[in-house]
């Protein structure tokens, strides 16, 4: 056991060192072939009769019409066509090119890429003693800390509208979660699990509901199944409160494994975001305070931003430059909400007495300088922020996944962090000016280009559209264009023997009175 346990360590690395050299070879041994390729073509030159299949085919494009020319680019040109059409409407609806992705998901591995799409779950377990580091910076698809309840708030919008507010993707990766995070390993589940795993994956929310109740029949210690009807049966926050104490009881009676006190920490959250709801803060705080002491490896949850939400709203600014101190690190992943509430602090010290003339004319004093790149800082790292909290779109509600830096988490932010920026007296106004660079350079936003291949094909359907076109106009000159290229060609010295002197002459002389017009 000491000796296997002593080799394993040395495998990975092996591996490893193996992948990296072969990486760095490729380069070497396709250069290699393509030599021993071209210098055996050379060897067997005569044997396989190369200079009389050129000289043939030579003499084959010469005979050609101007019909087939004009055939042949048009035809590339309505092939290319269709080809941009398609990555147009591709990259319109999913952002990328086709052809790179299809290059990058399938060339990529072959080539020896390294593909570094595989992290870790969003939630890990509190009894883990690994917390992966590296996977989290990878990963850009997170559970929205602050997601509303579906039963209590989400379904207002559903009695009003009759639409849902969710797409079957968000609630496809909540279910993902709910699983990974409640239920752990399948093959330790008892039979009341197994009852929550297929209810987490129905969409219809009755279905979900009624295998609630049927897990609790099963046993009334559920505490996943009362998780599920507060977030989905109940239709007021006060009764999602009251079914959320009802799941930490029976989770506390139960909580001998690492899933049940992962189920434990998400009803506690839970409950500290109830509090606030119902404008119990300072409880809301304390309780999220605790929750972060008790389990300090959870920090994937992204606990500290319900914390700095709730200490905006109580105003306590001092706590929040606390909590900012901790969680704003450079080896830590970003988000909106630490970014930009680290610039509200900032401009809020500034923004009362700011004025943008009075700038221009004097210059900014130094804390206003660090008011506007912190500004810079969170604008770079999420530039949708700025035009929800300006409000110049309209606010939606948030999604319960959000895409780091993408619009959906501006979405997430600005739904409730809207209110303190407004709270703060003339920190919309500084956020206004600096992001519109009335009196101060603003950075480069992150925008998003046309890819490559769209390029390409529109340029190459471009030019075999004119080429299709001067081909059907002027015949003539495009013939003798070809043959005139075909002739000066360094292989056709000896092609140029099948022609007879006159018509080799006849032509050099059209091709020179046409140049010479």
């Amino acid at each position: 056991m000491a000796d296997s346990s002593g080799r394993n360590p040395q495998s990975p690395c092996f591996t490893e060192k193996l992948k990296s050299w072969l990486c760095w070879s490729w380069t070497y041994i396709c250069a290699l072939w393509f030599a021993m390729v071209l210098t055996m073509v050379y060897v067997l030159r005569s044997p396989l009769k190369l200079q009389e299949t050129v000289n043939a085919a030579s003499v084959f494009l010469n005979t050609l019409t101007p019909k087939f020319y004009v055939a042949l680019t048009g035809t590339s040109s309505l092939i290319s066509g269709l080809i941009l059409l398609f990555e147009w409407w591709y990259f319109r609806k999913y952002g990328t090119s086709f052809i790179e992705q299809v290059s990058v998901s399938h060339l990529r591995p072959l080539l020896g890429g390294v593909e570094n799409s595989s992290s870790a779950g969003l939630f890990s377990s509190v009894n883990g003693d690994t917390e992966p580091r590296t996977n989290v910076a990878e990963c850009k698809v997170w559970r929205n800390p602050l997601n509303l309840f579906r039963g209590a708030e989400y379904s207002r919008y559903t009695w009003v509208t009759g639409k849902e507010p969710l797409t079957y993707y968000d609630m496809n990766l909540s279910a993902q979660d709910h699983q990974t995070f409640f239920l752990g390993d399948t093959q330790q589940l008892r039979p009341e699990d197994s009852v929550m795993q297929k209810a987490w994956r129905e969409r219809n929310p009755q279905a979900r509901i009624q295998a609630a109740y049927q897990a609790i029949e099963m046993n009334r210690e559920c505490a996943a199944a009362y998780v599920l009807l507060a977030e989905e049966e109940a239709t007021t926050i006060t009764e999602a409160e009251r079914l959320f104490k009802q799941a930490l009881k029976s989770g506390m009676k139960l909580s001998h494994s690492g899933k049940d006190t992962n189920l434990v920490v998400y009803i506690k959250r839970r409950l500290a975001m109830c509090a606030r709801k119902l404008g119990r803060i300072k409880e809301a705080v304390k309780m999220m305070r605790d929750l972060m002491k008790e389990f300090p490896l959870l920090g994937m949850l992204n606990i500290h931003e319900n914390l700095l939400e709730a200490l905006l709203e109580l105003q306590a600014y001092a706590d929040v430059q606390a909590v900012l101190a901790k969680y704003d690190d450079i080896s830590l992943p970003k988000s909106a909400t630490i970014c930009y509430t680290s610039a509200l602090l900032k401009a809020r010290a500034v923004s009362d007495k700011f004025s943008p003339e009075a700038a221009s004319r004097r210059g900014l004093s130094t804390a206003e300088m660090n008011a506007v790149e912190a500004i810079h800082r969170a604008v770079e790292f999420n530039p949708h922020v700025p035009k929800y909290l300006l409000e110049m779109k309209s606010l939606i509600l948030p999604p319960e996944h959000i895409l780091k830096r993408g619009d959906s988490e501006a979405v997430a932010y600005a739904f409730f962090h809207l209110q303190h920026w407004k709270r703060a007296e003339g920190a919309l106004n500084l956020l206004h000016c600096t992001w519109e660079g009335t009196f101060h350079e603003v950075s480069v936003y992150p925008k998003k280009e046309l890819p490559f291949f769209i390029l390409f094909t529109a340029g190459l359907c471009s030019f075999c559209a004119m080429l299709a076109m001067l081909t059907h106009q002027f015949p003539e000159l495009m013939g003798v264009f070809v043959k005139a290229v075909s002739i000066c060609m360094p292989h056709q010295t000896q092609n140029t023997q099948s022609l007879n002197s006159q018509d080799k002459h006849v032509f050099v002389l059209q091709y020179k009175n046409e140049v010479c017009q």
